[in-house]
């Protein structure tokens, strides 16, 4: 399921120093061609408390992913997104500051695969993108998401070969069965509610405390940088499901709009403080 073995952390804004740098190239590295100086970066990360060991280790590791590589502009050294880099940014930004809402009448996407024995890896590749692209599991082998998400699920299969195991169908409820009732065996909902409740409790005293006026662009830069970290994960485990098939009581909707209040208030200060850092 979506949410399997994601634990809510004790304090939703702590993050590891690799998914923060993440956050910060893609609110910054690409309104830069993609790339960040290494002292502009250890500068950034200082401010959310990570010290230059921690940076550059996470950045090693993401080389090794191929998020990043090694690059020098204007004499100076830094790193910049690779083509693979840019697209996961790029891809996630629909779902993260966009996060469409599916309706019943839209239907329903169905993915149906079969990968040999002997390609183990393969089907774990592929059942964690489904999953990381906000599938629900109704069957070995079947995988059920709300039909807005067929033309990104074509794309993200596609760019990483895994579409040649897998085939896509679009339908609607013809009969038998209440969906409301299936949801939360397709989807584990619960955990997705605790975490966003996790979220609500850390980011709602970071709303108070800057409506209250408290705080200078550098404080606005770490509140910001954390929110949005903490947030980002949240929309790939909620597949966007109709509201009308959601508990009455669900955190998601209350979650999005105090992110979305955060991020009115402290996107604009956040970047002025990044490009002061890093010209």
């Amino acid at each position: 399921m979506t949410g399997a073995g994601v634990e809510p952390s004790a304090d939703a804004l702590a993050a590891q120093p690799r998914p923060l740098i993440v956050t910060i190239y893609g609110l910054y590295g690409r309104d830069a061609g993609g790339w960040l100086s290494i002292a502009g970066l250890i500068r950034l990360m200082a401010g959310l408390g990570v010290d230059e060991p921690a940076v550059r280790s996470a950045i090693s590791r993401l080389k090794q992913r191929g998020l990043l590589e090694a690059r020098r502009a204007g004499g100076a050294a830094g790193y910049g997104l690779t083509g693979r880099g840019q697209a996961i940014l790029t891809e996630g930004d629909m779902r993260i500051f966009e996060r469409p809402r599916a309706r019943i009448e839209d239907g329903w996407l169905i993915a149906v695969f079969s990968v040999p024995e002997d390609q183990r890896a393969r089907r774990h590749a592929l059942r964690s993108r489904l999953a990381w692209l906000g599938f629900g599991s109704v069957a070995a082998g079947v995988w059920i998401a709300p039909a807005h998400l067929a033309t990104q699920t074509r794309s993200v299969l596609a760019s990483d070969g895994l579409d040649g195991y897998v085939t896509l169908f679009t339908a609607g409820q013809l009969a038998f069965g209440e969906i409301g009732q299936e949801i939360g065996r397709w989807w584990d909902l619960d955990r997705l509610g605790q975490l966003y409740q996790a979220f609500i409790d850390a980011a709602d005293p970071v709303l108070t405390r800057w409506q209250d006026g408290r705080g200078d662009s550098g404080q606005a830069f770490a509140d910001y940088v954390r929110v949005l970290t903490a947030w980002r994960r949240l929309p790939f485990l909620d597949p966007g499901l109709p509201p009308d098939l959601l508990p009455a009581d669900w955190r998601g909707a209350m979650a999005a709009e105090l992110f979305g209040q955060i991020r009115a208030r402290l996107a604009a200060p956040a970047g002025e403080y990044a490009r002061e850092i890093c010209g």
